[in-house]
C-alpha cells in the first residue's frame, strides 16, 4: 500500500473498510478463477490437474502463520497504546489529587495546567497521531510549567515534601507515557508484510483453481470460501493496524475523564480561597 492509499483505507468506517477489503479480495479470486478456466484446455488442463491437492494444506498453514505473526504485532501495538494512555491519565490524576497538599494558588495553578494539557492533547495531538505526524521533540509547555512550579514550591512539612516528590515523579511519568504513545502512533504493518500476506493468499487461490480446474462450480465455491477467510483476516488486521487511527482506535477518553475532576477541585479551591 502506498502512504496515501493506506491513509485513505485506515480512515474509513469499518463497514466501508470491509466493503473495500472484501471487494478487492473477491476481485482477485475471480480474476484467478477466470484465468485458470480460460487456460485449462488440452495439455494445460492435464498439467493443471496434475497439481497435487496435497499442496493446499501447507499453503493454508503458511498463510495462517503469516496472519498470526502480523496480528500479534497489531495486538501488541494496541495493548501498548492503551497502556500508555492509561498510565498517562493515572499520573495526571495523581497530580490533581496530590496538588491538594498545597492549597491556594499552587493547587489552583497545578490543576489549571493539567486541565490545559489534557485539552491540548485531545484537540491537537490525537489528530496528529492519527495522521502519524506527531513528534516528541518538544515538551508540552503545560507539563513543563507544572514541573517547574512543583520544583519551585517550598514544602512546609514532611507531608508536603513527600507530596512534592510524588507530584514531580507523576509529571515525569506522564511525560514518559506521552513519549511512548507518540512512538507507538507511528507503528503499522509495513508494505512488505502486506505484500507477502496477499502473495501467499494468491498462491493458495491459484493452487485451488488448478486442482479444481475440471469443475468450475467446485472451483468457484472453494475459492470463494478461502477468499472470504482471507478478506476477514485482512479486515481484522487493517481495522486495528494503526492504534490511533480509524473507527477502532485508542482515544483520549482516559485523559478527558480527568477534566471534570480537575474542574470540580478547582472550583472548590476557588470557593475556599474566597472565604
Amino acid at each position: 500500500m502506498t502512504a496515501t492509499m493506506s491513509d485513505w483505507l485506515h480512515n474509513l468506517p469499518v463497514a466501508w473498510m470491509a466493503l473495500v477489503v472484501f471487494g478487492f479480495t473477491y476481485l482477485i479470486a475471480a480474476a484467478i478463477h477466470v484465468t485458470v478456466i480460460v487456460l485449462a484446455h488440452g495439455e494445460r488442463a492435464r498439467s493443471f490437474k496434475a497439481v497435487s491437492p496435497g499442496m493446499l494444506p501447507p499453503l493454508g498453514i503458511v498463510f495462517g502463520l503469516f496472519v498470526a505473526f502480523t496480528a500479534a504485532q497489531v495486538w501488541s501495538d494496541n495493548d501498548r497504546a492503551s497502556a500508555a494512555v492509561s498510565r498517562e491519565a493515572s499520573a495526571l490524576r495523581s497530580v490533581v489529587i496530590l496538588g491538594g497538599s498545597f492549597p491556594g494558588e499552587p493547587e489552583a495553578r497545578l490543576r489549571a495546567l493539567v486541565h490545559r494539557y489534557v485539552e491540548e492533547a485531545a484537540a491537537q495531538e490525537w489528530p496528529m497521531m492519527a495522521r502519524q505526524t506527531a513528534t516528541r521533540r518538544a515538551t508540552p509547555s503545560a507539563l513543563a510549567e507544572a514541573l517547574q512550579l512543583t520544583l519551585a514550591l517550598t514544602p512546609g512539612g514532611q507531608g508536603q515534601q513527600t507530596a512534592q516528590r510524588e507530584i514531580a515523579a507523576a509529571l515525569e511519568n506522564a511525560l514518559d507515557a506521552r513519549r511512548q504513545r507518540i512512538i507507538i502512533s507511528g507503528s503499522q504493518v509495513n508494505f512488505v508484510k502486506w505484500s507477502c500476506l496477499y502473495l501467499q493468499a494468491i498462491c493458495a487461490l491459484v493452487a485451488i483453481a488448478m486442482v479444481h480446474s475440471d469443475n468450475r462450480l467446485a472451483s468457484a465455491i472453494t475459492m470463494g470460501i478461502f477468499a472470504t477467510g482471507v478478506a476477514a483476516s485482512v479486515l481484522l488486521i487493517a481495522a486495528h493496524d494503526r492504534p490511533f487511527t480509524g473507527q477502532i482506535s485508542v482515544g483520549p477518553e482516559p485523559l478527558l475523564q480527568i477534566l471534570p475532576e480537575a474542574q470540580t477541585r478547582q472550583e472548590g479551591t476557588d470557593r475556599t480561597t474566597s472565604r
